[in-house]
């Protein structure tokens, strides 16, 4: 049976990884990005703005006919030590990180509920193990996960909820990073579609079966455990 599936980030990285699985799946997709996705239905959104955010997201429904999962797959992040990052840089990671994934979720809910729907939501393998110069984001990533385990038993029987967190990926998220914040040039990597595929077997469970946690990462992994 087809399924509507609304993705956060996705325009690029582990987004656009997904999207593409929902699609060869047999899905339908809809983005909400800043910049355009291509071939799918989307709306432009700074997810910064969680007013924004949520109303991109009522907007997305309506434009689908309802909603069968939502995958928070955006992220954003700017590595340094907290006395150097800008106020306003630091709090948009976390805004971006955490936030608009509530944001989101919480407009959706409505739909999902009535579908009896699945949420997963994109942590890191740097929200369960702290590193210097990562704050933000090890702030916004923790509270991912803190976030997913809370929502998952307060909707324990209405709406599926999975909590994915995947390791260092190949995608862009490290371009516009200095050079000392950059993957080594002996970093293994995961391939972001097979993180997406793992979402996907997430989203295929028959219902009544929920899976919970998922850690997706290169089997070098520094990170993780």
């Amino acid at each position: 049976m087809s399924r509507s599936v609304l993705v956060t980030g996705g325009a690029s990285g582990l987004g656009a990884a997904v999207v593409r699985a929902v699609l060869q799946a047999g899905h339908r997709a809809y983005v909400i990005d800043r910049q355009d996705p291509g071939a799918v239905p989307w709306i432009e959104c700074d997810l910064a703005d969680t007013r924004a955010a949520e109303a991109a997201t009522r907007k997305a429904i309506a434009g689908l006919g309802g909603l069968d999962a939502v995958v928070t797959a955006a992220g954003t992040d700017v590595p340094g030590r907290l006395a150097d990052v800008p106020a306003e840089t630091w709090e948009r990671v976390v805004a971006v990180d955490l936030l608009a994934p509530a944001a989101v979720i919480r407009a959706a809910l409505p739909a999902l509920t009535e579908s009896h729907g699945h949420v997963v939501t994109v942590a890191s393998t740097l929200g369960v193990k702290a590193v210097s110069d990562a704050t933000a984001y090890c702030a916004a990533k923790f509270g991912v996960v803190g976030f997913t385990r809370a929502l998952a038993a307060e909707l324990a029987g209405q709406v599926g909820v999975t909590l994915v967190v995947p390791g260092g990926m190949r995608t862009r998220f490290f371009d516009d990073r200095a050079e000392r914040y950059k993957p080594g040039p002996d970093a293994v990597l995961n391939d972001p579609a097979h993180v997406a595929a793992a979402i996907l077997f997430a989203l295929g469970q028959p219902r009544g079966c929920a899976v919970r946690e998922l850690v997706v990462c290169a089997e070098t992994e520094t990170s993780y455990p």
